[in-house]
């Protein structure tokens, strides 16, 4: 009995590679749903399932090839409290590390599990996943885009009173995977983004024009001040990510950037400030910002948890 060959993902079944995967109306059921089943479990033990339990006897391979701390807690568990499970793979313990095709491991875990959840570098290699993969492949990261990240972060926008049509979101630093999705979910939820860069790190150029053809203002500047300037988001990233190069000569590039206490302040008077995390606390964001009161990185952090779940039911059609 052979494999069957590639299946189109769009019509097949639900991968989530990018925010524009799932489209505007089913990014704000996510958020919903997130909403919900948060309130729901409060008070709760964190591995206590949900009442529904909507993933009971489903398994989610989760692979990674980078490094997690934050992406692999929350999916797992995520996993268990709809009532499903969760196995890892990396590169120092599977065939991932001895030369095994992406393709082939596509079709082993599509055979052993009922969704694939990738973190690696080249974007490239998870679209191969999802086009050999026969369930949903979900990104946990690559060195595009960050698209569950961006869900948590909606969320927790929200949770904080905002509203995100005409929203004014500033960031500020390296034009990164994490800015990349932030555009995606521009040009889905109706809101603009201020882009502070150094000359030289500004965001893939196809990224701006999805936001600005669906009615975004993206605005690119190499003035920090400019860009917070009556925000009511201010978000950034660690400058140097995992395995980059010439890590000196962008750090110098870099220190116009950091999110202090002065940057903070040209913002609207409740503004929030947020961080994927890990952060490098003195590079892109002062001690006093992010332990400050406008830091809410570790509600941002618990929310991948529930942003995770709905991605997940999503994903298996229970969900948008």
């Amino acid at each position: 009995m052979t494999d069957q060959p590639p299946l189109d993902i769009a019509t097949h079944v639900r991968s989530f590679l990018d925010l524009s995967d799932a489209g505007g109306h089913a990014i704000a059921a996510m958020i919903n749903d997130a909403q919900d089943r948060k309130r729901a479990r409060r008070g709760w033990p964190r591995g206590k399932p949900d009442t529904d339990r909507p993933l009971e006897g489903y398994v989610l391979a989760m692979v990674f090839e980078k490094s997690s701390t934050r992406t692999r807690v929350s999916f797992d568990i995520a996993m268990r409290q709809l009532g499903g499970s969760a196995l890892i793979l990396d590169s120092g313990t599977s065939q991932l590390g001895r030369g095994e095709s992406i393709a082939d491991t596509a079709r082993v875990l599509s055979r052993m599990a009922d969704a694939i959840m990738v973190r690696t570098d080249d974007h490239a290699k998870i679209e191969e996943m999802a086009r050999f993969a026969h369930v949903p492949v979900i990104n946990g990261l690559t060195d595009r885009s960050h698209p569950c990240q961006i869900v948590a972060d909606l969320l927790t926008i929200i949770e904080h009173r905002k509203a995100l049509p005409g929203l004014e979101v500033a960031w500020f630093g390296d034009g990164n995977n994490v800015l990349h999705s932030i555009l995606e979910a521009a040009a889905l939820m109706k809101f603009n983004v201020r882009v502070a860069t150094p000359a030289g790190y500004e965001p893939e150029a196809e990224f701006v024009e999805m936001a600005r053809k669906a009615g975004s203002t993206v605005t690119l500047t190499n003035d920090a001040d400019a860009a917070a300037s009556g925000a009511d988001v201010l978000v950034t990233d660690t400058w140097i990510s995992m395995g980059q190069a010439h890590a000196e000569e962008k750090l110098a590039a870099m220190e116009p950037f950091r999110v202090d206490a002065a940057l903070m302040a040209m913002a609207k008077p409740d503004a929030i400030f947020l961080h994927c995390l890990p952060a490098h606390v003195g590079d892109e964001v002062s001690a006093e910002v992010f332990e400050g009161p406008q830091s809410v990185v570790f509600d941002e952090a618990e929310n991948r948890i529930h942003a995770q779940k709905s991605v997940l039911l999503w994903c298996f059609g229970k969900l948008g």
